[in-house]
């Protein structure tokens, strides 16, 4: 069978930093891996789990198995960010390897369970589609990102999701928009639960982002909104970003119910999709993210360090535009500032975002979406007068 094996095509960011690696140009600036960067060009290294690190060390030496579903504690304190108070005993979370490990167990569980068309953003994460149809569902797309207005078409998504039968499943990311940082307002959000009220379609929110666009309260306060109107859903959300901690793929899958009997149900069936996937969670950066959030000193801290990561996101954005305009770049990139989170899509073509990474070393996606925080001080002007040469 290896014989006749062809090779598969390189991811499309994944091969992107590869090039990037191999280009020799000491000026050269990666803007497609979606990770976030302090001004060193360096993914930090949080205090406060560096802290929890060190209480983990001194008092741990638990080796054994998780439960299927994880640590119950760990759980808790997932749905107490995502949801506050409003799920009680309605909801159940499955410790998840990283948020995509929680996108394909929640696909496997709809596969089997529930086989409908899976309705993802047009554009959304490159890597949504993929998932869905490993699991052997079926994917559309729905109207979101209006490239003239560089916003979100509401109307549209609301034109296009009335065609969702009961048995679909639509996707929202529950903020900073991956790759348009484009959110729709709480207005909008409101529309989008009524339709699901009035269509009966199944909702799965991905949250891989919070605390990076408004705040951690105000990130999923959209996903709160389908919540409060009781419509059954799943949240896939991850603790890779707002944790920094990438490498220890931190993850959950959270089940919001009508009942706690049919919670109780669904984690009974969650459970296989787990043991036949991965059998159980790891441990460690579970263990990290409940050391930070039970303890009220370190939460403090970490939520003090994803306000300055916020912070600095919303810094770059601001320079970013004003060395666009200092630049003289001939068009208007004012919009970038009412982008939210890491990713931005700056209405750059596929033949302009080449030349920047031919001619300049700026690497970033055919789309033309950039991630915000792989600027720096250092690069932030170089960047500008690169993109300012190309739509020249």
């Amino acid at each position: 069978m290896f014989e006749q094996l062809e090779l598969a095509p390189a991811d499309p960011i994944l091969g992107l930093t590869d090039a990037f690696r191999r280009d020799p140009r000491p000026e050269k600036v990666n803007l497609g891996v979606g990770a976030f960067f302090d001004d060193e060009g360096k993914v930090p290294s949080l205090q406060s789990v560096r802290r929890a690190e060190q209480i983990l060390a001194e008092n741990d030496s638990d080796r054994s198995y998780l439960p299927i579903l994880g640590a119950p504690r760990y759980g808790e304190l997932v749905r107490e960010l995502l949801l506050g108070d409003a799920s009680g005993a309605r909801a159940v979370t499955a410790q998840a390897p990283g948020g995509t490990g929680a996108l394909r167990v929640a696909a496997d569980f709809i596969a089997r369970h529930r086989p409908g068309r899976v309705w993802l953003s047009d554009p959304t994460w490159a890597n949504h589609g993929a998932i869905f149809r490993a699991a052997g569902l079926e994917t559309v797309s729905y109207r979101y990102y209006d490239a003239t207005s560089h916003g979100v078409d509401i109307e549209g998504a609301l034109t296009a999701l009335r065609g969702a039968a009961p048995g679909d499943v639509v996707l929202f990311h529950g903020s900073c928009h991956n790759p348009t940082g484009c959110d729709p307002d709480q207005a909008g959000w409101e529309a989008l639960a009524a339709l699901q009220a009035e269509r009966g379609f199944f909702t799965l929110f991905d949250v891989a982002y919070q605390g990076f666009g408004d705040g951690l309260t105000e990130d999923v306060q959209g996903l709160r909104a389908f919540v409060k109107r009781g419509a059954p859903m799943f949240i896939a959300s991850s603790f890779s970003k707002n944790f920094s901690l990438y490498n220890e793929r931190v993850g959950a899958l959270t089940f919001v119910g009508g009942s706690e009997d049919e919670a109780l149900r669904v984690a009974s069936q969650l459970k296989i999709a787990v043991r036949t996937n991965y059998s159980n969670p790891p441990r460690h950066g579970a263990a990290l993210v409940t050391c930070v959030l039970d303890d009220a000193e370190l939460r403090r801290t970490w939520e003090a360090e994803v306000t300055g990561m916020r912070a600095r996101l919303k810094e770059l954005r601001g320079s970013f535009v004003a060395a666009l305009k200092a630049a003289g770049a001939a068009r208007d990139f004012e919009f970038i500032l009412g982008q939210k989170g890491m990713f931005s899509y700056t209405g750059l073509s596929a033949a302009e975002a080449r030349r920047l990474t031919e001619d300049h070393g700026v690497y970033l996606v055919s789309s033309g979406r950039i991630n915000v925080a792989g600027l720096t001080s250092r690069s932030l002007e170089y960047v500008a007068r690169a993109v300012a040469r190309v739509v020249s």
